[in-house]
């Protein structure tokens, strides 16, 4: 009953417009100092324990890293490189567009900043060149949320904060899973313009690939640093986002030199004001994690799906549905905060891989990017786009399917997202 108020004031609070980390923390606080005998000193203690982890360090950094590159002309170049590998295929522009953000998220661990960059570079380009807007702006939409499953990952960060799981291996455990579905929405997108003899470009020959690969090789680069780096030991991911931060500032500012030193606080600013904002998330989603604990609803939970039979395989269906429907209210990093710590206990008394859970969090969260109401890559989209959010929800569907199908797949085969973890003995 005292769960059941929790939950129903909390999302009584978001119904109202209210931003959800201040619904979080005004629904922790009511409850504490009303209904339990939690002393102040305990929830004090908590909250500074629970984001006194290094690992939340490595999202600021990402972030930073994340928006030198888009304003630093390397999604330009990597444009361009897509386009000479794959341009002369059917809807070569948009096969491009799929490339290049598979490419520019293995840097930037945010699928916002991956629409931004590649969509607000590719998107005039395929409406100039005849494609439909509808199309275009679907294949954005929907490959920029790559940004959050080809690592770094600034999800992947979050759901390690939250349940103590190691973020390398949940990096390299991405990169398959990230392949498979760039494949899959190219798969899509080359059907589609196949069908509709959407235009094709000239074939690049080997010297113009090689010239594109050439100059775009600095930010490809910072793949190789990150995720080597991890792999070797040479340092953690916490240190690799801060290396990559340091990196991207470098390549942006004094070799591409597309980013003036001027522009640089304002790269920052922005940077500090998206951190601080999922800083502040992750304080009032600690304090709602210690008091589901509290309340040993994780444990409950665990308990009932045993008793009622449920199994991993009906557990797992259960998530997928429970996630989906709260990406239709929350924005990715809440739903982790929030399910996360509830979740993830029950899916370790089940047997299941916690790398796999991860992952598979992180896919559903990349379909949740991708919907309305609050699917955050339809604004963002609609805005480069110049398109209404109903429009473009209608434009993404094909794709979006493809991430619903590749979501069962993930789920039910555990050596997708495990193989190269244990291929590297982590």
């Amino acid at each position: 009953m005292r769960v059941a108020v929790v939950f129903g004031l909390l999302l009584s609070l978001m119904l109202t417009g209210m931003p959800i980390s201040i619904a979080l923390g005004l629904t922790v606080l009511s409850f504490m100092f009303t209904l339990t005998d939690v002393r102040t000193e305990s929830v004090a203690l908590k909250l500074f324990t629970g984001i006194e982890s290094f690992e939340i360090m490595a999202i600021p950094f990402f972030i930073l890293a994340g928006n030198f590159l888009t304003h630093g002309g390397v999604a330009r170049r990597m444009i361009t490189f897509a386009t000479s590998l794959v341009g002369h295929w059917y809807g070569g522009l948009a096969l491009s567009g799929v490339v290049a953000c598979a490419l520019f998220a293995a840097i930037s661990g945010s699928s916002p900043a991956t629409v931004v960059a590649i969509g607000s570079v590719i998107l005039p380009a395929m409406v100039a060149q005849g494609f439909p807007k509808r199309f275009g702006a679907g294949v954005i939409t929907t490959s920029g949320s790559l940004g959050i499953l080809i690592p770094p990952s600034i999800p992947m960060v979050l759901f390690a904060v939250s349940t103590n799981t190691s973020v390398g291996k949940l990096f390299i455990a991405g990169i398959v899973p990230g392949l498979v579905l760039a494949m899959l929405l190219g798969a899509t997108t080359f059907y589609r313009a196949w069908r509709n003899d959407y235009p094709r470009m000239p074939k690049a020959t080997l010297f113009e690939r090689f010239d594109a690969f050439r100059k775009s090789i600095w930010g490809i680069l910072l793949i190789v640093i990150v995720i080597g780096g991890i792999y070797s030991g040479l340092f953690t991911p916490t240190e690799a986002a801060a290396v990559s931060a340091v990196y991207a500032f470098i390549v942006a500012v004094f070799i591409y030199k597309d980013l003036k030193l001027r522009d640089v606080p304002r790269v920052l600013l922005s940077s500090a004001n998206l951190s601080a904002m999922l800083l502040y998330i992750i304080t009032n989603a600690v304090l709602f994690s210690f008091l589901m604990t509290y309340e040993n609803v994780p444990q409950a939970l665990a308990q009932w799906m045993i008793d009622q039979g449920l199994g991993w395989i009906g557990f797992l269906l259960v998530v997928n549905l429970l996630l989906l429907v709260a990406g239709n209210v929350m924005e990715p990093s809440s739903i982790i905060l929030i399910m996360a710590p509830i979740l993830f206990p029950v899916a370790i008394k089940l047997g299941i891989d916690p790398i796999h859970f991860g992952i598979l969090m992180t896919v559903n969260m990349e379909v949740g990017l991708c919907h309305p109401p609050v699917g955050l890559n339809l604004y963002v989209a609609s805005g480069i786009a110049k398109m209404g959010i109903t429009e473009l929800t209608v434009a993404v569907w094909p794709w979006l399917l493809t991430m619903l199908a590749f979501l069962v797949v993930v789920t039910y085969w555990p050596g997708l997202s495990l193989w190269l973890p244990r291929l590297l003995g982590m």
